[in-house]
């Protein structure tokens, strides 16, 4: 029987019970939690703007966002918003979504850090954006009514999460700095390691072989 939680019902067909698990299990509790809500909110900010993302993707790019944070796939020198968007590309195709579902989903979790692009795209692709941008950083709190907030908050507490998930994030890309050019992803790396030189892109263009 599928759980409802904020009046958002959550997948529960295979695929969705399937990622459910992997995802539990690699992700550890913190970025679970952080990824269901992720949904959640999502959803609910859809919901809003007269959105109506397919909710088993929505699931899987909920799911699947941070999964390149965690030690089963992440890369050594990739960014780790592609390796979460490669696992739920593979992900979905192994269960029968077709190239240009699955590809949306890639765009989801591969753009979830850049913002105000997925927001112009599929409803599939922003309705990641959309959770992450509540759940991390607050925005559109005041779209929820209290008790929506209270019921997706009781289903997936949130203890300590400002400095966990910033310990997650430099946990998964800190020893690959390089892949943070461009990217807020730079900030997380930069709190951490008061010795990190950004790389810039003005050093990029005048240092480019270019003579003038």
């Amino acid at each position: 029987m599928s759980e409802t939680i904020a009046g958002v019902a959550v997948p529960d067909s295979p695929p969705a019970r399937e990622a459910t698990a992997l995802v539990r299990e690699a992700a550890g509790e913190d970025l679970f939690h952080h990824s269901r809500r992720v949904f959640l909110w999502g959803m609910l900010k859809a919901r809003h703007r007269g959105l109506a993302p397919d909710p088993e993707l929505a699931y899987v790019g909920g799911l699947f966002h941070d999964l390149g944070l965690t030690e089963r796939y992440r890369t050594a020198d990739r960014r780790f918003e592609l390796d979460g968007a490669e696992a739920a590309y593979g992900f979905l195709r192994d269960h029968g979504r077709s190239e240009a579902e699955t590809r949306d989903v890639w765009l989801a979790i591969a753009l979830h850090t850049t913002p105000e692009v997925p927001l112009a795209l599929s409803p599939e692709v922003a309705v990641v954006s959309l959770g992450v941008e509540t759940d991390v950083l607050g925005r559109d709190l005041d779209e929820f009514t209290a008790e929506d907030r209270a019921a997706v908050v009781a289903a997936h507490p949130r203890p300590d999460f400002k400095n966990r998930i910033l310990r997650a994030f430099y946990d998964g890309f800190g020893y690959r700095p390089a892949t943070t050019y461009g990217t807020m992803n730079a900030d997380v790396v930069a709190h951490f390691d008061p010795g990190f030189e950004r790389d810039d892109m003005v050093r990029r263009i005048m240092g480019s072989p270019w003579p003038e």
